[in-house]
């Protein structure tokens, strides 16, 4: 007898319908085709042993699964639920196989039966209702992450036997039902620290607000114990919170990697990633046979800080550089060709030479000559220029360290950032996928950063002094729509102009000599 059941095969961070065929016939073997790799073959092994150790049986005559469409690899072990459901229909241990017709099946068998939580159910879920289906049978862990999707009823099972007491009609199952208001209610958790544990560094908190309203990419030099790690690590706390869109878009990532938690449903706070200054070029872009998502994609919507900057390996920051232009990372293979987002913000921390006392006002630098420069040029220049701020860190003097008067917290400062992106929301809000000023494209530059006559003047003198690229130049304008948005107005005034400028600090040709 003819069956198809369905699954599912996640690339990227988007899936494709796995139809299931299963037919038994006269003969004596079991075949799997389709393009399986080892793991998937080793599936009848583990379905042989879930069916057998529940009281079902495996047919003795010849049984050929099919995993269509055929040229596109299947990997992974969560094509179990699938095939065993696929092989009691055809052995008639299941009726009524017509009502698999409308269900996506995914999840792995242990050997007695129970039923093991699987990467990518949110991208799976949106793709099941956008082929049509009505039902999903997921892992229970993976319920409420595919729960989030409307118009699916969205089954967590534990165990193969509540399938088929599902299908057999014997003790029903009850959809998982998930309220996304609810759960996006708290689009915002607690992070360690306040900008008010901070004495003195005005300078640098106005830059960090003026990143985190735009969504900009920031480098922060100074000597050791200046404190850019400790303002680095608080930046999370003045960050707005995230869209709807922009959580889906964050889940679907941590989903295909696996690394949401048991039961999640969204993620609610922007990502903040930091990896170790030792991390290689695949751990920071992604990849494998089947690509995976690396730091950059898990940065998406939020922020890659990034200490230690010139002890990462070249290769390593190189590869940034096209993520950081085009918002995505696109890794090939020979068989495949795979898209992740990687909208981020890249926060960085370095010292100014090995010593790390270049420019410091009171201790000397024990560098010899040359060699502050060529620390720098660890950075290449192409890297530095996508670069909104360059931000300077002095050490905080003893006078700022012995005031009693509170700083200014991180929810005051947050509150500005909100509204700032509130007006840049209202602004792209007919743009797809444009949240920030970061993010916008090249029509949109010439739209919305539009200067006067003064301001032109000013940026002709920046450029001819400071001999800035383009790229630069199209920075400068976008932290100044900022700024601007910061302030409430929309109208880009000079002054917000030379405040941009400021925060080019590592193109100065002085710098460094």
């Amino acid at each position: 007898m003819l069956v198809k059941t369905f699954g599912s095969a996640v690339f990227g961070v988007d899936a494709i319908t796995i139809e299931v065929e299963v037919n038994e016939m006269a003969g004596r073997e079991y075949y799997l085709v389709g393009l399986p790799d080892s793991a998937v073959k080793e599936s009848f092994q583990r379905v042989e042993s879930a069916l057998k150790t529940n009281g079902y049986f495996m047919p003795r005559r010849k049984l050929v699964v099919n995993l269509a469409p055929a040229a596109i690899r299947k990997s992974g072990t969560a094509f179990d639920l699938a095939i065993a459901i696929g092989i009691l229909a055809a052995t008639e241990q299941i009726p009524h196989p017509e009502r698999l017709l409308k269900t996506v099946l995914k999840g792995e068998l242990q050997l007695d039966g129970t039923i093991r939580p699987v990467k990518g159910a949110l991208p799976i879920a949106i793709n099941a209702i956008k082929d049509g289906f009505s039902d999903l049978f997921v892992p229970q862990q993976n319920a409420r992450e595919a729960g989030v999707v409307e118009g699916l009823n969205v089954f967590g099972v534990a165990h193969i036997n509540d399938v088929i007491d599902h299908f057999k009609g014997e003790k029903m199952i009850h959809p998982t039902k998930v309220d996304i208001a609810t759960a996006f209610a708290s689009n915002y958790s607690e992070a360690d620290g306040d900008f008010m544990d901070v004495k003195g560094q005005e300078n640098i908190k106005r830059s960090l607000e003026i990143a985190a309203a735009g969504g900009h990419n920031a480098i922060l030099i100074g000597p050791p114990g200046a404190g850019k790690t400790m303002l680095a690590s608080r930046l999370p706390t003045i960050l707005p919170p995230l869209t709807l869109e922009e959580a889906l878009e964050t889940t679907k990532i941590y989903s295909v990697a696996g690394k949401l938690l048991t039961d999640a449903t969204l993620i609610t706070a922007r990502p903040f990633r930091a990896p170790h200054h030792t991390a290689s070029d695949m751990s920071l872009v992604g990849g494998g046979s089947i690509p995976q998502p690396g730091e950059i994609s898990l940065s998406h919507n939020g922020v890659l800080f990034m200490d230690e900057f010139p002890e990462f390996r070249r290769t390593a920051l190189e590869v940034m550089r096209q993520p950081m232009e085009e918002r995505k990372l696109t890794i090939s293979r020979a068989r495949m060709s795979v898209d992740f987002p990687a909208s981020f913000m890249l926060l960085a921390a370095m010292n100014p030479c090995p010593c790390g006392y270049y420019n410091h006002p009171e201790k000397s630098c024990s560098c010899h000559p040359g060699a502050v420069q060529k620390y720098l040029s660890k950075i290449s220049a192409p890297l530095l220029d996508r670069i909104d701020l360059h931000v300077e860190v002095t050490p905080v003097p003893f006078s700022d360290l012995e005031k009693d008067q509170e700083a200014e917290s991180s929810a005051l400062i947050r509150d500005r950032v909100i509204h700032a992106r509130q007006r840049q929301a209202a602004r792209y809000r007919h743009v797809p996928a444009i949240y920030c000023n970061a993010q916008m494209t090249k029509k949109l530059f010439r739209q919305v950063c539009t200067v006067n006559a003064e301001g032109k003047q000013l940026l002709r003198s920046a450029m001819e002094k400071l001999k800035l690229s383009a790229r630069a130049y199209d920075r400068i304008l976008k932290v100044s729509r900022t700024i601007a948005d910061l302030a409430g107005i929309e109208e880009i005034r000079p002054e917000h102009l030379a405040e941009a400028i400021q925060y080019r600090s590592l193109d100065r040709e002085n710098w460094g000599e």
